[in-house]
């Protein structure tokens, strides 16, 4: 009991007892009644797949709602978007209790060669890389204007969504944030593979589908849509997982990027944004000068001005159409 009283936990209060979940070993936890779940929970109030417990790597965790039909509640209080959770913060699960431990360390008797050490293993290989920032448009506005229940189905079903297209094309979602995804695809290392980067782009344009799809199903004030950033090049990354939860986390000016490439989007008035590398590996793919459009952007953060391709999801579409012929 020491040791789990300075580890990351969650204490489940069921019927049958008490549970404790360790959050160690990997950055995403799956929550829900099915059995492919990390946490199962068999409580026939909880959703098959209800919600997901994101470690962020900065030592916090967020607590994302998959649109679950009775919903997750954190001090009594309902969750509609990705939650960052507090040490003692008592979550509801359909009748489920859980109670989020989450101890400061005390690192004050730590060397500072072995805090060096542990340092090092988070971060430790450079790696050839595609990151992904995918971000729903206007979801401020669209907050506004639907109530809690119907906000949390939607943006939890968005997000499940996402997470399956995402899992289908080879990677994962590394980090969701607010309303928006994060996703790695690795590469060799001094080469990108054409298939790689289909799948990638595909990805998207499945996002977009899926994205369009939602729109009609539920009552929102206008067709829903998203922007994309996408850039290759080099980061450096950790492995905190095992077996089929590889678990990465990548830092470096290609994540950072991924993620400016995205909002430069909005004032582009295009979908997608990718970086100069990634445009140069698809260049040696069938006539894509017609398609992607190059443009100088100013990115947040950056001195210089940045070289981007924009493309719209009706140029995508026929980009793949041609690739896949």
């Amino acid at each position: 009991m020491e040791d789990l009283a300075k580890t990351p936990h969650l204490m489940l209060f069921t019927s049958k007892g008490q549970g404790c979940l360790p959050l160690v070993g990997r950055n995403y936890w799956a929550i829900g009644r099915s059995k492919d779940n990390d946490c199962v929970i068999r409580d026939h109030c909880i959703s098959r797949n209800h919600a997901i417990l994101q470690s962020t790597g900065a030592g916090e965790f967020l607590l994302i709602d998959l649109g679950s039909r009775n919903g997750t509640f954190v001090n009594e209080r309902r969750v509609g978007i990705p939650v960052t959770l507090c040490n003692g913060d008592l979550i509801t699960f359909g009748k489920t209790k859980v109670e989020f431990y989450c101890p400061s360390s005390d690192q004050s008797d730590e060397s500072d060669e072995s805090s060096l050490e542990r340092d090092t293993m988070v971060l430790h290989e450079r790696r050839l890389m595609s990151v992904m920032v995918v971000d729903i448009r206007n979801f401020t506005v669209l907050a506004r204007q639907l109530d809690d229940n119907l906000l949390s189905s939607l943006i939890g079903n968005w997000f499940r969504g996402a997470g399956e297209i995402i899992r289908q094309s080879g990677s994962w979602v590394d980090k969701y944030i607010g309303d928006a995804v994060m996703a790695i695809w690795f590469h060799g290392q001094k080469e990108v593979k054409e298939e790689d980067l289909i799948r990638i782009f595909q990805a998207v344009n499945d996002l977009n589908l899926m994205t369009k799809k939602l729109s009609q199903e539920y009552p929102v004030p206008f067709e829903l849509s998203i922007g994309a950033g996408i850039n290759t090049g080099y980061a450096m990354v950790g492995n905190t997982g095992s077996g089929d939860h590889p678990d990465y986390t990548a830092i470096g000016d290609t994540v950072n990027a991924a993620f400016r490439l995205e909002s430069a989007t909005k004032g582009l008035e295009l979908d997608i944004a990718v970086g100069e590398q990634t445009y140069q590996y698809l260049a040696d793919l069938a006539r894509i000068e017609n398609l992607f459009q190059k443009h100088m952007v100013t990115l947040k953060g950056y001195e210089q001005p940045t070289v981007t391709y924009g493309v719209t999801f009706d140029h995508l579409d026929k980009f793949l159409t041609k690739s896949s012929s």
